[in-house]
């Protein structure tokens, strides 16, 4: 009988809403997010495979811009090798998930999927796509553009080089510019319609270097009239690191390829060339002219200066000053029009930072890392404020389970409170899978029905601990 897992993590999902391990934001990170929550702006870079991804890039928009910044791979990697052990094929495309998603936790980015199975080296595009489905492939496309809403895109690969490189990436840059217009018509696509809205980015860009040209000669003397350049090099005083190291780290982590780097410093320039969407300066900033403020969003100018003044008289020493503060951001928030998109996530964004300055650590951990439906599983919670704020716990579920304890107790500052319970998980719990290989596919292509698992990097954990929290007289409902 296969496992039901059963292990529960922690209260914050900081930037890695993979892990099931508490994370523990200390001051200056706390401080980022207070400056990332202050910024409404999306990017959307796209490539063929894990390891194709310009980590630089991602870290630059990630923790310099403060963008929500999210890498689609069409694929997982299955066609790869396999440096580290002996697993290949749909194995391998499991190990490379996972070695994205401890990238993306490094360099601040978030990370997607298509449907599209690394199949090999393929010798053109057209090759691929009759390989993939290339239908199926250009919906997933559009579906990151509609879930992630970015106002700029950029693709690694060119799309009018067929032939010239891996049919992988041309095929991915190719999908890349057409879904630019697609994604934003009501009638492409309108299953999806269910769950988001028609999106249409500002700008699309391909991320060109010397390596396209051939030598670094050549890109010098290259016409860079409808190229933009960004200096990614930037020091985050913060974190004690430059970008480019960040990315090192970050791309250190594909170890399955043997991929690795040191790291530098000092000035790097990287090159966007505009290939569709409004007009930019060269030499200037790829979000020329787009809103990233709190004002895109119907009257919530006021946020934003809300959230500048917490962020000028934020105590490192003591981050727990700044609740009463947020607690009014949230409460404004919520009184905006929902707009389906920045309005939810920049709630859950507060939501997590008024934990995280409190030092509030809730974990559940099973006394097995496995369990089987109808089996008694003991589980152990644990909970400490250490803050002097005022936080009451009032309650405690774990769905689906039979754990569900309403209370009301006053959290005092570094104490901690510790509670056991015996979870039955029901009989008709489905088993936990990986939920890209749960279906006969094809050659080219996994089979997911489910349009809201389609993309998303692992499936949903079958069991969860949810909690509310009364903090300054506002309850706050938590998931972990």
């Amino acid at each position: 009988m296969k496992p039901c897992f059963v292990l529960l993590a922690a209260l914050l999902s900081w930037q890695t809403s993979w892990s099931q391990a508490p994370q523990k934001p200390g001051s200056a990170e706390i401080f980022n997010a207070i400056q990332k929550a202050q910024v409404l702006g999306s990017v959307l870079y796209v490539a063929a495979h894990p390891d194709d991804e310009n980590t630089q890039l991602i870290s630059y928009f990630a923790n310099e811009r403060k963008y929500e910044t999210t890498y689609l791979s069409l694929t997982r990697g299955d066609g790869g090798q396999n440096l580290i052990g002996t697993e290949i094929s749909e194995q391998l495309g499991v190990i490379r998930t996972q070695e994205l998603l401890r990238a993306r936790a490094t360099d601040g980015g978030n990370q997607m999927f298509s449907r599209a199975i690394d199949f090999g080296y393929s010798k053109d595009p057209e090759e691929t796509l009759n390989v993939w489905d290339k239908d199926q492939v250009l919906a997933d496309v559009i579906w990151a553009y509609r879930k992630t809403r970015p106002d700029i895109v950029i693709h690694r690969f060119d799309h009018r080089t067929p032939g010239r490189t891996h049919g992988h990436h041309t095929a991915s840059a190719m999908l890349s510019y057409e879904a630019f217009e697609l994604a934003g018509k009501s009638n492409i696509e309108t299953g999806q319609l269910n769950y988001v809205t028609p999106w249409t980015p500002t700008r699309q860009f391909f991320n060109t270097s010397w390596f396209f040209y051939g030598s670094r000669e050549k890109f010098e003397e290259a016409d860079k009239s409808d190229m933009v350049s960004v200096d990614i090099g930037e020091y985050y005083p913060t974190l004690g690191k430059s970008n480019n190291e960040i990315a090192a780290e970050s791309r250190s982590f594909h170890k399955s390829q043997g991929f690795g780097a040191t790291g530098s410093r000092g000035s790097d320039m990287e090159f966007l060339e505009l290939v569709q969407g409004n007009d930019v300066d060269p030499e200037d900033d790829p979000m020329k002219g787009i809103n990233t403020t709190w004002s895109r969003v119907k009257g919530g100018a006021p946020i934003g200066d809300m959230l500048k003044d917490i962020e000028s008289t934020y105590d490192l020493n003591d981050p727990s000053a700044s609740i009463p503060s947020l607690v009014e951001v949230y409460q404004a928030i919520e009184q905006l029009d929902n707009d389906g998109f920045w309005v939810p996530k920049k709630l859950a964004e507060i939501q997590d930072i008024i934990a995280a300055c409190a030092g509030l650590y809730i974990e559940a951990v099973a006394e097995d890392y496995s369990g089987s439906p109808g089996q008694n599983v003991e589980v152990d919670i644990e909970a400490i404020n250490r803050s002097a704020a005022n936080f009451t716990l009032k309650s405690l579920q774990v769905k689906p389970g039979n754990i569900d304890t309403s209370f009301t107790l006053d959290m005092e500052n570094n104490q901690r409170y510790q509670f056991s319970f015996d979870l039955t998980i029901p009989s008709d719990e489905d088993y936990s899978t990986i939920y890209w290989l749960e279906k006969e596919g094809t050659h080219g292509m996994f089979r997911v029905d489910d349009q809201e698992l389609i993309g998303k990097p692992e499936g949903d954990r079958p069991i969860n601990l949810y909690y509310e929290i009364d903090i300054d007289g506002h309850t706050f409902d938590y998931q972990s």
